[in-house]
């Protein structure tokens, strides 16, 4: 058996697999986009969710399992403590986060976001009826601090009714791979909190960081509320909970939160995530390994194949931000098209249409996203090899 994970799946079954990265294009494109990984569950939550059938235990979720679990995970990988009481089981990261806007702001208040970045941010801040106010990433991807603070200063300022904006914050960041330092977050909870905004900050890719110290947001801003999951970590996306967790101050604002929202989560995903957490470790031990193997095999090929196209290897995520901006495929007049979960705009419709490789298009990310692709690298290295071989034919 392979070393890397990666490997132990044939392409051959990864094409027989029903769930969207696998059906979404014609069998003849690599898929490379949608952020699922090509991989076999860790045995422990295999034999977690297949125990649970056997004795029937398939009704609604109870109890606070799945945020004792977390706690656990957060303690022995981030020496992280989490109050358990200021915790809120939802139905996943981005149907929590979306509550908590509806929470925190006001009808027609804003959400900062940090773009490029991952397009539900705008989708969803848009569907709860909040203007979506950006604050870009500097030219080094990283948080750009003056940014946020004049963002913050145009629609800031909340009253005795609440904030009148929040900042949707991701961390480790999607889709650079960024991992935000401590210091830099302690500075943004100092600038966000001048102008009475609170953050929301999704954390789901925490458990993937592969060369960085990670600080979850709760423990550097009291007023602060993270989102997290074991679901791109352990590969359960089809098994949807998650967890609200809160800094010091935020008991009050998880009391609000309508009792309809803890109807959401799964029972069954909850015991698959828990065994994540608690039994999981040496299996995502592997995947990271994995994953700083398939991030060398990229780095190589694409330096031997398609030399043209940029990157700055992330830090976390088994995501990868190509710049196709000195390519052949790039578009003079590309155009940000925030939150458009599209594939057919910029250089990734012509890596769809004439190299067969399934991107996430860059434009969906909003501003700083232009002439970008976003690249699944949770795949088997010798597909990585192939899409970058295809996507340098033309690039």
């Amino acid at each position: 058996m392979s070393d890397n994970p990666f490997e132990r799946v044939p392409l051959a079954d990864l094409r027989e697999r029903t769930s969207i990265k696998w059906r979404f294009f014609e069998p003849d494109v690599l898929p490379m986009w949608v952020a699922e990984m090509d991989l076999l569950p860790a045995e422990a939550v295999t034999r977690a969710v297949h125990d649970a059938m056997l004795r029937g235990d398939t009704g609604y979720p109870s109890g606070t399992g799945y945020a004792d679990a977390f706690a656990r995970f957060a303690s022995e990988r981030w020496g992280a403590e989490v109050a358990v009481p200021r915790t809120a089981l939802v139905s996943d990261v981005m149907m929590g986060a979306f509550e908590l806007i509806r929470l925190l702001t006001p009808p027609g208040g804003s959400v900062i976001v940090t773009s490029p970045v991952y397009p539900p941010f705008h989708a969803f801040s848009k569907h709860a009826e909040r203007r979506v106010v950006e604050a870009p990433l500097g030219a080094d991807l990283r948080l750009d601090l003056s940014a946020v603070e004049e963002a913050c200063a145009r629609v800031g300022g909340g009253g005795s009714g609440g904030p009148n904006a929040v900042l949707l914050l991701c961390n480790p960041h999607n889709p650079t791979g960024t991992v935000h330092t401590r210091a830099e977050l302690e500075a943004l909870a100092q600038v966000t909190a001048r102008y009475g905004v609170r953050v929301i900050s999704d954390e789901v890719h925490a458990p993937l960081v592969l060369d960085a110290d990670f600080t979850p947001y709760w423990t550097v801003d009291p007023r602060g509320l993270s989102l997290t999951s074991a679901s791109k970590a352990f590969n359960l996306a089809g098994l949807r909970t998650a967890l609200i967790v809160g800094g010091e101050e935020t008991g009050e604002d998880l009391a609000r939160i309508a009792e309809v929202v803890s109807h959401g989560p799964s029972h069954i995903a909850s015991i698959a995530h828990i065994a994540a957490f608690d039994d999981g470790r040496e299996w995502l031990d592997e995947v990271l390994d994995g994953l700083r193997a398939n991030r060398a095999t990229l780095a190589r090929a694409l330096a031997e194949h398609a030399p043209t196209i940029r990157w700055r290897p992330g830090e976390a995520t088994f995501l990868a931000w190509l710049d196709c901006r000195g390519t052949r495929v790039a578009e003079p007049g590309s155009r940000a098209d925030p939150g458009y979960i599209g594939l057919s705009t910029g250089p990734a419709k012509a890596f769809l249409e004439r190299a067969r490789v399934g991107l996430s298009a860059g434009e969906a990310f909003g501003t700083g996203g232009e002439n970008h692709v976003r690249c699944n690298l949770g795949t088997r290295p010798d597909v990585i090899e192939e899409a970058v071989r295809r996507m340098g034919a033309i690039a």
